[in-house]
């Protein structure tokens, strides 16, 4: 039998698939999950393997990433459909190389040779501080003939240095994360420039926990670098608070891709590595 009422169709009108928007997923629209309920303003789309994705930032400033699938978003209490913007393109750095510089800002020297290496050396703490400064500073220290190497840690710097042994003509440079006044770091570094070679030494830094805190978090379309519990190891915390699911060895190659010259990074850093490149390569 039918019924009168309801006609043939007895699903009920509120379940009955209606067309619903598509609504552009620009920056800082505010949207709320439909499934989660979280709540918040989006501050980027990117592609995956699996499709579209879309992070949002609730106002406590946690970040989750969420599946840009059919109907699964509310905006102002009506489902919509979130799709990648049109005019929407990939992060870029803030800071293009202007024509005839380096990624550093020097002037260029084109077709330049790179100098035969210098017995003074800087060394850094770990790979990922090496890539960097070899992004940003790379054409400037072959021209100089600077080595850049690292240390895997700052606890082996006085161990380091008494292999190293600088002297006249043999300087080293060392840039150190997190050197604030109070630190492990600091200490170690006060030995070093305390020790028989402290002259021909120079340990300086930035504040930041790591190196990846020194690439202006604008230029990866976030407000700031998440804040992580001491108890969470700092580079996983930023993952997770990120929403990244990759390593994070694949995070950092994605951070590092979207660095394209020393505006892209912090002035606490430029300052450091710039001080370090002149004293390895001052004459005698």
């Amino acid at each position: 039998m039918r019924s009168r009422s309801y006609g043939p169709d007895l699903t009920p009108p509120w379940k009955k698939s209606k067309p619903v928007p598509e609504v552009e997923a620009e920056r800082d629209l505010v949207v709320e999950e439909a499934e989660s309920g979280f709540c918040g303003a989006v501050v980027r789309v990117e592609k995956t393997p699996e499709g579209f994705t879309v992070t949002l930032e609730d106002r406590h400033g946690k970040l989750r990433v969420f599946p840009m699938v059919p109907r699964g978003f509310l905006l102002d209490g009506a489902v919509v459909t979130l799709v990648r913007p049109r005019a929407a393109q990939p992060a870029r750095p803030a800071g293009p190389v202007p024509p005839g510089r380096t990624a550093s800002g020097s002037v260029a020297v084109p077709d330049a040779r790179a100098r035969v290496a210098r017995a003074g050396r800087i060394y850094v703490e770990g790979r990922h501080d090496a890539e960097l400064v070899e992004r940003v500073w790379g054409d400037d220290l072959r021209i100089e003939g600077v080595v850049v190497e690292y240390l895997e840690g700052v606890n082996d710097l006085p161990a380091v240095v008494r292999e190293f042994r600088p002297g006249p003509g043999r300087a080293l440079g060392v840039l150190v994360d997190h050197l604030v006044p109070g630190s492990k770091e600091s200490r170690i570094a006060a030995e070093v420039a305390a020790g028989p070679y402290g002259a021909h030494v120079l340990v300086t830094g930035h504040p930041f926990i790591d190196i990846w805190q020194a690439v202006k978090p604008s230029v990866l379309g976030i407000g700031v670098w998440p804040e992580v519990p001491r108890s969470v190891a700092w580079k996983d915390g930023v993952n997770a608070a990120l929403g990244r699911t990759t390593s994070t060895g694949e995070t950092w190659r994605w951070i590092l891709a979207h660095v394209n010259s020393y505006q892209d990074l912090e002035p606490a850093l430029l300052g450091r590595v710039e001080e370090l490149i002149d004293f390895v390569t001052a004459p005698e």
